[in-house]
Protein backbone atom coordinates (compact mmCIF):
# COMPACT_ATOMS: atom_id res chain seq x y z
CA UNK A 1 0.00 0.00 0.00
CA UNK A 2 1.61 3.01 -0.65
CA UNK A 3 2.51 5.63 1.86
CA UNK A 4 0.46 9.30 2.15
CA UNK A 5 3.97 10.97 0.46
CA UNK A 6 3.89 8.46 -1.93
CA UNK A 7 0.49 8.95 -3.04
CA UNK A 8 0.19 12.99 -3.03
CA UNK A 9 3.62 12.66 -4.97
CA UNK A 10 2.13 10.76 -7.48
CA UNK A 11 -0.85 12.37 -8.05
CA UNK A 12 1.13 15.86 -8.31
CA UNK A 13 3.06 14.08 -11.25
CA UNK A 14 0.30 13.26 -13.03
CA UNK A 15 -1.40 15.93 -13.15
CA UNK A 16 1.33 18.33 -13.45
CA UNK A 17 2.61 15.91 -16.84
CA UNK A 18 3.22 17.84 -19.89
CA UNK A 19 1.39 15.45 -21.65
CA UNK A 20 -2.11 16.09 -19.98
CA UNK A 21 -5.26 16.53 -22.04
CA UNK A 22 -5.24 20.09 -21.24
CA UNK A 23 -4.49 22.13 -24.56
CA UNK A 24 -1.63 23.67 -23.13
CA UNK A 25 0.38 22.71 -26.03
CA UNK A 26 -1.90 24.93 -28.00
CA UNK A 27 -1.03 28.18 -26.33
CA UNK A 28 1.37 30.76 -25.49
CA UNK A 29 -0.03 33.04 -23.28
CA UNK A 30 1.66 36.27 -25.18
CA UNK A 31 4.79 34.90 -25.92
CA UNK A 32 4.09 34.39 -29.41
CA UNK A 33 3.95 37.71 -29.79
CA UNK A 34 7.60 38.69 -28.14
CA UNK A 35 8.67 36.23 -31.35
CA UNK A 36 6.74 38.57 -33.66
CA UNK A 37 8.63 41.21 -32.76
CA UNK A 38 11.70 39.36 -32.40
CA UNK A 39 12.35 40.35 -28.78
CA UNK A 40 12.32 36.39 -27.78
CA UNK A 41 14.30 34.49 -30.02
CA UNK A 42 16.51 32.09 -28.34
CA UNK A 43 17.47 30.86 -25.23
CA UNK A 44 18.73 33.33 -23.94
CA UNK A 45 16.18 35.70 -24.45
CA UNK A 46 13.11 33.01 -23.60
CA UNK A 47 14.75 32.29 -20.47
CA UNK A 48 14.51 35.69 -20.03
CA UNK A 49 10.96 36.77 -20.58
CA UNK A 50 9.76 32.91 -18.85
CA UNK A 51 11.21 34.16 -15.82
CA UNK A 52 9.70 37.51 -15.83
CA UNK A 53 6.10 35.64 -17.25
CA UNK A 54 6.96 33.58 -14.12
CA UNK A 55 7.71 36.25 -11.56
CA UNK A 56 5.27 39.57 -12.70
CA UNK A 57 2.50 37.76 -14.34
CA UNK A 58 1.91 33.60 -13.76
CA UNK A 59 2.85 34.11 -9.53
CA UNK A 60 -0.50 36.62 -9.32
CA UNK A 61 -2.71 34.81 -11.66
CA UNK A 62 -2.84 30.72 -11.80
CA UNK A 63 -0.05 29.99 -9.28
CA UNK A 64 -2.27 32.62 -5.99
CA UNK A 65 -5.36 30.90 -7.55
CA UNK A 66 -3.56 27.22 -6.86
CA UNK A 67 -3.23 28.54 -3.56
CA UNK A 68 -6.11 30.24 -2.36
CA UNK A 69 -8.03 27.27 -3.99
CA UNK A 70 -6.06 24.69 -1.98
CA UNK A 71 -7.02 26.92 1.19
CA UNK A 72 -10.62 27.45 0.72
CA UNK A 73 -12.79 26.11 3.29
CA UNK A 74 -16.11 26.41 1.29
CA UNK A 75 -17.84 26.16 -2.47
CA UNK A 76 -18.83 29.64 -1.95
CA UNK A 77 -15.03 31.09 -1.66
CA UNK A 78 -13.98 28.71 -4.62
CA UNK A 79 -16.88 30.40 -6.73
CA UNK A 80 -15.21 33.74 -5.39
CA UNK A 81 -11.84 32.89 -6.61
CA UNK A 82 -13.37 31.52 -9.69
CA UNK A 83 -15.25 35.10 -10.72
CA UNK A 84 -12.31 36.93 -9.53
CA UNK A 85 -9.50 35.66 -11.70
CA UNK A 86 -12.32 35.38 -14.76
CA UNK A 87 -12.62 39.18 -14.01
CA UNK A 88 -9.20 40.32 -13.62
CA UNK A 89 -7.99 38.31 -17.22
CA UNK A 90 -8.27 41.52 -19.32
CA UNK A 91 -7.34 39.66 -22.78
CA UNK A 92 -9.98 37.89 -24.44
CA UNK A 93 -7.75 34.87 -25.67
CA UNK A 94 -6.91 34.80 -21.91
CA UNK A 95 -10.09 34.42 -20.82
CA UNK A 96 -11.26 32.03 -23.32
CA UNK A 97 -7.91 30.02 -22.46
CA UNK A 98 -8.61 29.99 -19.19
CA UNK A 99 -12.31 28.21 -19.34
CA UNK A 100 -11.07 25.84 -22.20
CA UNK A 101 -7.89 24.29 -19.94
CA UNK A 102 -10.02 24.47 -17.07
CA UNK A 103 -12.72 22.26 -18.12
CA UNK A 104 -10.39 19.86 -19.52
CA UNK A 105 -8.46 19.98 -16.09
CA UNK A 106 -11.45 19.49 -14.29
CA UNK A 107 -12.48 16.42 -16.11
CA UNK A 108 -8.71 15.02 -15.60
CA UNK A 109 -8.62 15.80 -11.79
CA UNK A 110 -12.23 14.10 -11.24
CA UNK A 111 -10.43 10.94 -12.91
CA UNK A 112 -7.34 10.90 -11.11
CA UNK A 113 -9.06 12.11 -7.74
CA UNK A 114 -13.08 11.95 -8.00
CA UNK A 115 -14.34 14.19 -4.69
CA UNK A 116 -17.67 15.62 -4.08
CA UNK A 117 -15.86 19.40 -3.86
CA UNK A 118 -14.71 18.38 -7.64
CA UNK A 119 -18.23 17.39 -8.42
CA UNK A 120 -19.68 20.42 -6.79
CA UNK A 121 -17.21 22.69 -9.10
CA UNK A 122 -18.47 20.82 -12.13
CA UNK A 123 -21.76 21.69 -11.55
CA UNK A 124 -20.84 25.44 -10.70
CA UNK A 125 -19.17 25.52 -13.98
CA UNK A 126 -22.00 23.88 -15.60
CA UNK A 127 -24.53 25.67 -13.93
CA UNK A 128 -22.90 29.21 -15.32
CA UNK A 129 -22.12 29.93 -12.24
CA UNK A 130 -18.11 29.60 -12.53
CA UNK A 131 -16.13 30.09 -15.49
CA UNK A 132 -13.83 27.33 -14.51
CA UNK A 133 -10.51 27.56 -13.89
CA UNK A 134 -7.21 25.05 -14.36
CA UNK A 135 -5.66 26.09 -11.14
CA UNK A 136 -8.70 25.73 -8.94
CA UNK A 137 -9.24 22.51 -10.26
CA UNK A 138 -5.63 21.32 -10.34
CA UNK A 139 -5.91 22.60 -6.48
CA UNK A 140 -8.88 20.61 -5.71
CA UNK A 141 -7.02 17.29 -7.15
CA UNK A 142 -4.00 17.74 -5.32
CA UNK A 143 -5.42 18.93 -1.77
CA UNK A 144 -7.60 15.65 -2.62
CA UNK A 145 -4.42 13.54 -2.54
CA UNK A 146 -2.94 15.17 0.58
CA UNK A 147 -0.58 17.09 -1.13
CA UNK A 148 0.39 19.97 0.80
CA UNK A 149 0.05 23.70 -0.65
CA UNK A 150 3.42 24.73 -1.32
CA UNK A 151 4.18 21.45 -3.23
CA UNK A 152 1.06 21.90 -5.32
CA UNK A 153 2.00 25.50 -6.34
CA UNK A 154 5.16 24.71 -7.22
CA UNK A 155 4.12 21.58 -9.18
CA UNK A 156 1.40 23.78 -10.84
CA UNK A 157 3.92 26.54 -11.46
CA UNK A 158 6.35 24.03 -13.30
CA UNK A 159 4.08 22.25 -14.97
CA UNK A 160 3.24 25.75 -16.70
CA UNK A 161 6.96 26.72 -17.23
CA UNK A 162 7.17 23.02 -18.77
CA UNK A 163 4.44 23.46 -21.15
CA UNK A 164 5.84 27.14 -22.48
CA UNK A 165 9.17 25.67 -22.58
CA UNK A 166 7.90 22.81 -24.87
CA UNK A 167 6.09 25.30 -27.35
CA UNK A 168 9.57 27.73 -26.84
CA UNK A 169 11.03 24.44 -28.23
CA UNK A 170 8.77 24.52 -31.53
CA UNK A 171 8.01 28.14 -32.02
CA UNK A 172 11.35 29.51 -31.44
CA UNK A 173 12.84 26.97 -32.74
CA UNK A 174 15.30 25.33 -30.02
CA UNK A 175 16.60 22.38 -29.79
CA UNK A 176 15.69 20.14 -26.58
CA UNK A 177 18.85 20.57 -24.64
CA UNK A 178 18.25 24.11 -25.00
CA UNK A 179 15.03 23.50 -23.65
CA UNK A 180 16.40 20.86 -20.69
CA UNK A 181 18.61 23.91 -19.98
CA UNK A 182 15.72 26.45 -19.10
CA UNK A 183 14.09 24.17 -17.25
CA UNK A 184 17.07 23.32 -15.09
CA UNK A 185 17.67 26.96 -15.01
CA UNK A 186 14.19 27.86 -13.71
CA UNK A 187 14.18 25.57 -10.66
CA UNK A 188 15.01 28.19 -8.13
CA UNK A 189 12.79 30.74 -9.61
CA UNK A 190 9.92 28.52 -9.35
CA UNK A 191 11.16 27.69 -5.54
CA UNK A 192 11.04 31.45 -5.38
CA UNK A 193 8.03 32.54 -7.04
CA UNK A 194 6.51 30.03 -4.55
CA UNK A 195 7.81 31.97 -1.38
CA UNK A 196 6.53 35.04 -3.23
CA UNK A 197 2.56 33.43 -3.41
CA UNK A 198 2.52 32.83 0.11
CA UNK A 199 3.75 36.13 1.20
CA UNK A 200 0.21 37.55 -1.37
CA UNK A 201 -3.21 38.46 -0.69
CA UNK A 202 -6.20 37.76 -2.15
CA UNK A 203 -6.81 41.87 -3.71
CA UNK A 204 -3.31 40.54 -5.14
CA UNK A 205 -5.06 38.17 -7.54
CA UNK A 206 -4.62 38.93 -10.78
CA UNK A 207 -1.88 41.98 -10.62
CA UNK A 208 0.19 42.04 -14.08
CA UNK A 209 3.04 43.54 -16.32
CA UNK A 210 1.17 45.90 -18.72
CA UNK A 211 3.39 44.81 -21.61
CA UNK A 212 2.60 41.58 -21.13
CA UNK A 213 -0.98 41.98 -21.04
CA UNK A 214 -0.87 43.96 -24.32
CA UNK A 215 1.08 41.27 -25.98
CA UNK A 216 -1.29 38.92 -25.04
CA UNK A 217 -3.97 41.37 -26.65
CA UNK A 218 -1.71 41.75 -29.52
CA UNK A 219 -1.65 38.09 -30.47
CA UNK A 220 -5.24 37.75 -31.70
CA UNK A 221 -4.36 40.21 -34.40
CA UNK A 222 -0.94 38.67 -35.54
CA UNK A 223 -0.82 38.06 -39.20
CA UNK A 224 0.14 34.10 -38.81
CA UNK A 225 -0.04 32.26 -35.65
CA UNK A 226 0.76 28.94 -34.29
CA UNK A 227 -1.14 29.21 -30.56
CA UNK A 228 -3.94 30.24 -29.91
CA UNK A 229 -3.15 33.00 -27.00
Amino acid sequence: MQNTATSHLLALLQLSDSALPTGAFSHSFGMESYLDTGHVHDEHSFAAWLQLFLSQSLAYTDGLVVRLAHEADSMERITRIDQLIHASALPRQLRDAAAKMGARMLAVAQTVRPTQQLEDYAQLVGSGQCTGHPGIAFALGARAAGAPGPDAVAAYLFSTVTSLTQNAIRAIPLGQNAGQRVLSLMHEPVAQATAQIYALHEQDLGAAAPGLEIAQMRHEHLRARMFMS
